[in-house]
């Protein structure tokens, strides 16, 4: 059932209107088979660029909607309860649009920003390589000053979300030895390259691959912030990320919840539904907990955002929270379902799947909890 929500506006409250009829109508029918078939759904993108929900908590003059990322993290929740894929895409591409959106000039934000919220375009984020996943500090692909004021790029990121179909790579390269700069690439640059798509557990019409820069050209103007900033943009961005993937999470689990709701209610045992049974009253009930909390684990840290107040320990927590939840929930749904959950005549052990690299993107949850502690040493 519809999840009830208490909004501030009335604008607000026509955004999850809009976004749930786009999920009932356009995104859950076709999530199985895309999923089944590794096919990537550009077109949904495309669909939520025409109904203005790709640059939700962006500014309006640039074609975004100056959302609270209060409600922007509830549209999320709503497309990710119908098909994941498209929610963590959206969640990916909303970060790959924050280095500029916060940290771009004037002129940059006029020449790009415009476009790549209003659904013209579609991001990736470049930050992860074969050897600096959590330690993202020890990044080694390389930006070389050409002396004209333009950069050369060569390296290997991995893990890219949208490798090789976005339109453009917000990247973290190195500058110098010291510094890291972030760099807004155009996904169709001469030398750059996207690998053959990880062979995934869940996640699977997501394309996750390496992606290697040969020589890649990128012009000065194209440098967003300082040389030596970029991977403080990078770990900001990775805040807001966290609060996305967190809502990615309450969705996922909340489409468990009903799934498992609706089956107890209609498999019956021993003369009732097997929803009257204590037992399964009290894992249903857990479960139900687990989503709640969740859900309002990341309001709080998103209304923390909204109010410019610190985020980031809320944020992590959220993050951590969320997806341990989603895991959670989604395996006792399996569980619920019984033999029927095992089999791919129900969605609920395609749940589970794509819960479980929830607990590793945009931080692994060791890392959240490492950011919790480091946090509450230093308040």
């Amino acid at each position: 059932m519809p999840v009830e929500r208490i909004l501030a506006t009335q604008e607000a409250t026509d955004l999850i209107a809009l976004t749930r009829e786009i999920a009932r109508r356009e995104l859950a029918p076709a999530a199985a088979e895309a999923e089944e078939n590794e096919k990537f759904p550009r077109e949904k993108f495309d669909l939520l660029g025409q109904a203005g929900l790709l640059g939700l908590p962006y500014p309006e003059e640039y074609g975004g909607a100056n959302q609270p990322y209060e409600v922007y993290l509830q549209v999320l929740e709503e497309i990710s309860s119908a098909w994941m894929t498209v929610g963590v895409g959206l969640s990916v591409h909303t970060m790959s649009c924050f280095p500029l959106a916060e940290f771009g000039t004037a002129e940059q934000r006029r020449r790009w920003l415009g476009e790549m919220i209003g659904g013209g375009t579609l991001g990736g984020y470049a930050l992860s390589e074969p050897h600096a996943g959590s330690d993202a500090a020890s990044l080694r692909t390389r930006a070389e000053p050409d002396g004209q004021g333009n950069y050369t790029v060569s390296g290997t990121k991995s893990w890219i979300t949208h490798g090789g179909v976005a339109d453009f790579y917000t990247l973290m390269a190195r500058t110098s030895e010291e510094g890291i700069g972030c760099l807004l690439v155009d996904g169709l640059s001469p030398g750059l390259s996207a690998g053959a798509p990880e062979r995934k557990m869940g996640l699977t019409a997501s394309p996750t691959t390496e992606l290697v820069l040969d020589g890649v050209p990128v012009a000065g103007d194209r440098l967003i912030g300082e040389p030596d900033r970029g991977l403080s943009i990078a770990l900001r961005a990775l805040d807001s990320g966290r609060l996305g993937i967190a809502a990615c999470a309450v969705g996922l689990a909340q489409a468990a919840l009903d799934l498992a709701v609706d089956y107890a209610k209609q498999r019956s045992q021993f003369g009732r539904p097997v929803i009257r049974f204590q037992g399964m009253e009290f894992l249903l009930a857990d479960m139900e907990a687990a989503v709640q909390s969740a859900r309002a684990a990341y309001l709080d840290a998103a209304r923390r955002r909204d109010a410019g107040r610190p985020f980031t320990r809320q944020a992590a927590v959220a993050k951590l929270v969320a997806t341990d939840a989603a895991m959670k929930v989604t395996t006792d749904a399996v569980q619920v379902l019984g033999g029927a959950g095992y089999t791919r005549d129900f969605p609920a052990e395609r749940y589970m799947r794509e819960a479980k690299v929830l607990q590793i993107f945009e931080g692994t949850n060791q890392i959240q909890r490492m950011v919790i502690g480091r946090e509450l040493a230093r308040d």
